[in-house]
């Protein structure tokens, strides 16, 4: 093969034979299936010409047939099922063409550049990638229907792939650099209108249904088949893929490929700092049943406090000075808090739709409704765990000593290893499976009221949360938490101290205007060894008095 070959042929050859290789297992298994019938044609015509007279041949004959049609019953099922059966669907904020009339514009012009077929639509996610979605299965024309809405574009047969969009890019990346990074999404659209891709695509994809619908009780031998299909095929359909991905590259390398370099940076740099977004100040928010109402605003001021901090990030945020991509949107604050919702149903399997126990926060107010109240609500909840150890605290009396009230100095005497029942940490160990077992409690309900841990398993896009954040927390995680929670209650109290936002790191203890980041090692020194002097000194050191009763939720 000559060397001036280009990648992008070599990809497209390469797709489209390896989609021929996905439907010749298709049409084997549809060989396979057809076989006795095949045999039982034979069998009757030999019979019916007197070729075969006589026993055993009538018995064979009639036990062949009964075979065939059982087979072919069995098959035709199959069949249907992977046919009719919906593909998972990404959960997507729908970006109509009046939404983001330049965003559309920008696409098509793409398109029409790279010679390809212009996405049917754009949806946005909350997430920092971009992809193109096939929604022309008729499953998706069915849901519209169900809803009352009209036949949407992308969901006609034959349409053209939607081009799904990571909405914290439009807000952190230029005009310029997104179009740079969409264009190899959008040139994928080329290769996807091939007659055998587009057919492999969607008999991997039925496979893939019909794998899930064979999770249901009674149908396990429809999964079983699916998924025994899927792994003769897996291979092929993989690089399937990676030809189309290596044609798209290719066919957009004539547009904007310098910028594309640069803007591949950016596309890191967003990565991260959406990561911390979510872990650390959604998170947060998500559990007190608040969500923050702009996580994209949220990301900019992240990545740029990321710059500020780290000298790898240095010289990212003088392209602030350029025009955003979000400015390619109508409305952005709209977009973003779409975005933002769906973020928290996603990550953390919030409810749908706003409601009494699930509101939105802006970032003005995120110290005060939720940094201040979830500090409040975790010191109530150690010292309700301590009057159930304790077993003397009476129905109806408020929780904490019955002299002192909820106090800080309660809780250092308690973990303190001299006034322990025990020096092997055994009240500590105590103490974090209490909380273990009351937050697991708390957070079942939040669940059940969500309508997402109750009733029926759900299943595909809606079993939320799809992509859970965090790993389930130790039971001494939990009471370090706890107990640096009832520090900055002490402190906000006693010493003059407040609930502060750190784009990077959450909530924090600010004292005298400035953050308070060296708690940390006091607090495990205190639930790890028992050792409260370390903490003491530091309560010491800002004034904050221990013995003083904090205000609780």
């Amino acid at each position: 093969m000559s060397g001036t070959v280009s990648t992008k042929v070599v990809g497209a050859q390469s797709a489209r034979s390896r989609a021929l290789a996905v439907l010749r297992v298709r049409s084997r298994a549809l060989a396979l299936a057809l076989l006795p019938t095949a045999f039982a044609v034979v069998l009757v015509a030999a019979r019916t010409t007197g070729r075969l007279a006589g026993d055993p041949w009538g018995t064979v004959t009639l036990v062949l047939c009964v075979v065939a049609a059982l087979v072919l019953l069995v098959a035709g099922v199959f069949g249907a099922v992977v046919l009719r059966a919906a593909p998972a669907v990404t959960p997507t904020v729908a970006l109509a063409e009046a939404a983001a009339p330049d965003l559309y514009r920008m696409v098509r012009d793409l398109a029409d550049r790279m010679q390809v077929p212009a996405p049917s639509a754009i949806a946005l996610t909350p997430d920092c990638d971009s992809w193109l979605e096939d929604r022309t299965h008729a499953a998706h024309r069915r849901r519209g229907a169900v809803a009352g809405r009209p036949t949407a574009p992308e969901t006609v047969p034959g349409a053209a792939p939607v081009l799904v969009i990571g909405s914290p890019f439009l807000w952190w990346m230029r005009v310029a650099e997104l179009r740079a990074v969409l264009a190899p999404v959008v040139a994928g659209t080329g290769p996807s209108a091939h007659p055998d891709i587009a057919d492999a695509r969607r008999f991997v994809r039925g496979l893939d249904a019909a794998a899930d619908v064979g999770n249901r009780p009674g149908l396990g031998w429809i999964g079983r088949t699916a998924r025994l299909l899927l792994r003769l095929c897996r291979t092929d359909a993989a690089e399937m893929e990676r030809g189309v991905a290596a044609a798209a590259a290719d066919r957009a390398q004539g547009v904007d490929y310098g910028l594309r370099i640069v803007a591949q940076e950016q596309v890191g740099l967003a990565y991260a700092g959406w990561d911390r977004l979510l872990t650390r100040v959604a998170l947060p928010a998500w559990r007190m049943g608040r969500w923050p109402a702009h996580l994209d605003t949220g990301v900019v001021r992240a990545l740029t406090e990321l710059s500020r901090r780290d000298r790898l990030a240095e010289g990212f945020t003088s392209r602030l000075g350029e025009r955003p991509a979000c400015d390619l949107l109508e409305q952005p604050g709209v977009v973003d808090e779409a975005a933002s919702l769906l973020a928290a149903r996603l990550f953390h399997g919030g409810p749908a739709e706003v409601g009494p126990d699930w509101s939105p926060v802006d970032w003005a107010a995120y110290p005060e409704e939720v940094v201040d109240r979830k500090w409040r609500t975790e010191a109530a909840r150690l010292h309700h765990s301590l009057d159930v150890l304790a077993g003397a605290a009476p129905q109806g009396a408020p929780a904490g000593d019955a002299v002192t009230g909820p106090t800080l100095e309660r809780v250092l005497r308690h973990l303190a290893s001299d006034g322990a029942v025990g020096a092997d940490g055994a009240d500590a160990d105590a103490l974090a499976a209490r909380l273990s077992a009351d937050v697991a409690r708390e957070e079942r309900a939040v669940a059940e009221r969500a309508g997402v841990g109750a009733g029926a398993k759900a299943r595909g896009a809606d079993a939320v949360p799809l992509f859970p954040l965090q790993a389930p927390r130790s039971g001494r995680d939990l009471l370090a938490d706890h107990v640096m929670a009832m520090v900055c209650c002490a402190a906000v109290d006693s010493a003059g101290g407040a609930p502060g936002l750190d784009w990077l790191d959450g909530p924090v203890l600010l004292v005298a205007g400035a953050r308070c980041a060296d708690l940390a090692l006091p607090v495990l020194a205190l639930v790890e060894d028992g050792d409260p002097a370390p903490l003491r000194e530091w309560l010491a050191d800002l004034g904050i008095r221990p013995e003083k009763p904090v205000r609780l939720v």
